[in-house]
């Protein structure tokens, strides 16, 4: 298919914030790596190995229950806002889109409108199989993506080694190749400069944190997303039960840093908050790293229940919006920076106002016009 059109909710169903821990929790993802016997694959694949998997994967798709419904896109037949959309959504990586030269003959992306699921084709490895849930949902992410990996490996040959396990082109990934990842949001951590003790001892348990779009991306907006190194010599239930319970006791940790910030700084916190929302819902002109900085403020308001009316849902939404590809998608044409700074945060006011109006205990508007007396 050459455009997204009939996409327009694909990989948004995490947005609802109804996931365990959703004020914290922004979503989960559980991945899967998979290569085919056959071909080569990682940086020795050829042409007509990416033409084979994509052909073996296309005709797969349609015999696999969990991808009925589902559409194949070609990465080069899209146009590059659609990938970008793609991007920005999390549902392709940017080794996929290859974002120097463009995306690889044989690139594609398996798209379900049904379930949480997709299907990277022609990446790293042959196949990545991916589910994208709300909140600290591992084990019913892994649960979708697992239905799907039994059922496309009764029809696709898997490379696999009986010692070793599936194979794959980074040894990182040897074993059950499997990557489980959890997006948090900790704004306290980072306030009571708490986080490099905590990032370096999920560190030495085996985690790696990495920013929104994961490998290679920076941290903005006090988002970091955590998940596990290796996969070699551990199940699949090994993985997820250890990272379950890493992410549980960080949260701990940074629920325990917003108590000490309303106890130690509160009127200092409640003073970053409510500048945050005042120029988030009043703002002209926002660049995408201003935003999130902002909206990082916002969100730890309405976590600690200082921002009556505000859901997280909607602020969600606006993480997703007001990247730029999707700012284009709206208007309908390019933006340039300044329009798109322009465009942002009009939306973003246009998402607050319908929220309904949010006010301080001691708004002044609420004072008399004039002295009294």
């Amino acid at each position: 298919m050459s455009d997204l059109d009939s996409a327009a909710d694909f990989g948004l169903a995490w947005l609802d914030a109804s996931g365990e821990h959703a004020d914290i929790v922004l979503s989960t993802r559980i991945r899967l790596a998979r290569n085919l016997q056959g071909h080569a694959f990682g940086s020795r694949a050829r042409v007509n190995d990416r033409a084979a998997v994509l052909d073996r994967m296309a005709a797969a798709r349609r015999k696999v229950p969990h991808l009925a419904g589902s559409e194949l896109h070609e990465l080069e037949s899209l146009s590059a806002r659609d990938r970008k959309v793609l991007m920005e959504r999390r549902l392709v990586s940017r080794d996929l889109l290859g974002e120097s030269s463009g995306p690889a003959q044989g690139s594609a992306v398996v798209l379900s409108h049904e379930r949480p699921i997709s299907v990277m084709v022609n990446e790293e490895d042959h196949l990545r199989l991916q589910s994208l849930a709300s909140g600290l949902s591992l084990r019913s992410a892994w649960t979708a993506v697992d239905a799907l990996d039994e059922e496309l490996g009764q029809e696709l040959p898997y490379a696999f080694h009986h010692e070793f396990g599936y194979l794959t082109s980074c040894p990182t990934n040897v074993g059950t190749g499997l990557r489980a990842s959890v997006l948090l949001h900790l704004p306290a951590l980072v306030l009571t400069k708490e986080i490099g003790k905590v990032l370096q001892g999920l560190s030495q348990m085996g985690l790696t944190f990495r920013g929104l779009y994961g490998e290679g991306s920076e941290v903005v907006g006090n988002f970091f997303q955590l998940s596990n190194q290796t996969t070699l010599g551990k199940s699949e239930e090994d993985l997820i039960d250890h990272l379950d319970r890493m992410v549980r006791q960080v949260i701990r940790y940074e629920t325990k840093a917003r108590q000490i910030l309303m106890r130690d700084a509160a009127g200092v916190t409640e003073d970053k908050i409510w500048r945050a929302y005042g120029l988030l819902r009043y703002a002209r002109s926002l660049s995408f790293e201003e935003l999130m900085n902002l909206l990082s403020g916002v969100r730890l308001g309405v976590g600690l229940k200082l921002l009556p009316g505000l859901r997280v849902y909607p602020l969600n939404k606006v993480m997703i919006f007001t990247q730029p590809a999707h700012l284009e998608e709206a208007a309908g044409r390019e933006l340039s920076s300044r329009e798109s700074d322009a465009h942002r945060a009009a939306y973003v006011r246009e998402i607050l106002s319908t929220e309904g109006r949010v006010r301080p205990d001691s708004d002044p508007d609420d004072a008399p016009t004039e002295p009294s007396g």
